[in-house]
């Protein structure tokens, strides 16, 4: 499998690229700062073999998503696009949690799906978002989890409001939620030249994360029958926590061997 990961520099984008790289997945990673692995064994062990690839790249220029795109599709048709774009969060009483920009992550998918390369075979989809972004997300919510959501994750979140409606409207998938800011996702956006029409991308995977962990992933070290964590399309009741590591274990379990049953669809994952 060949596949192009755009916010993979850690956290879930990372363990989740170390994963199909050991499966025996080319991965070719769009960093802002390819000297993020200079130190890092495993990565450059991945190099040395060929099946890692670090290219320099900002998702927020269209130009530069274009050159990942190619020089991914170098090596084969590319299968899988990881897009696990996060900013790294600042924190003011007034704002609470806030990145800069504030369309980073909504932008950067815009531009990713505008340059999607035309193949017989179009590219799987993994994008990641989070629980209480939706009205109806964020009325499954946990109730102490509320209050942190609303205040404190307000500025990050109207950023991937925006990114499940894109997603929603490239799928098809109804949306009955409100409209993201211009701010966030432009005006005249369903204009953009390259966005995939309505209801044409049919091998999206959207996934709601609950509120994310640094713990050890448990899918690893599971005993018995019971799941490690619980993944549902939909909300997902008594969605509190889950690990960065566990949600990687989910990507790359759902599309290296259960993509069947997770395309095309929007889903919760938390323990």
């Amino acid at each position: 499998m060949n596949v192009l990961a755009i916010g993979a520099s850690r956290n879930i984008g990372y363990h989740a690229s170390l994963r199909l790289l050991a499966a025996g997945c080319t991965v070719t990673f769009m960093l802002r700062k390819p000297s993020v692995f200079d130190s890092d064994e495993t990565i450059q062990t991945h190099i040395k073999s060929g099946k890692a690839h670090l290219l320099k790249g900002d998702a927020m220029v269209q130009s530069e998503v274009k050159h990942a795109w190619d020089q991914a599709s170098t090596h084969g048709n590319v299968d899988l696009l990881l897009f696990t774009v996060g900013g790294l969060p600042n924190f003011s009483l007034t704002k609470g949690l806030y990145q800069s920009p504030a369309n980073l992550v909504t932008e950067s998918l815009l531009n990713a799906l505008c340059t999607m390369p035309r193949q017989i075979s179009p590219p799987k989809l993994i994008v990641l978002s989070s629980t209480g972004i939706t009205h109806a997300s964020h009325a499954a919510l946990p109730l102490p989890f509320k209050p942190l959501y609303g205040l404190f994750l307000a500025s990050p979140h109207k950023d991937k409001l925006g990114v499940e409606r894109v997603i929603a409207h490239c799928a098809g998938w109804k949306w009955d939620d409100r409209e993201p800011s211009e701010e966030i996702i432009g005006k005249g956006w369903l204009q953009r030249e390259g966005l995939p029409a309505k209801g044409t991308l049919k091998d999206a995977l959207l996934i709601k994360a609950a509120l994310l962990t640094d713990g050890e992933c448990k899918a690893d070290s599971k005993v018995g029958k019971k799941p490690a964590y619980r993944v549902k399309e939909g909300q997902l009741s008594g969605a509190w926590t889950v690990s960065r590591k566990d949600v990687a274990h989910f990507v790359t379990d759902a599309v290296l061997n259960r993509w069947n049953e997770f395309s095309d669809k929007c889903v919760t994952i938390a323990y």
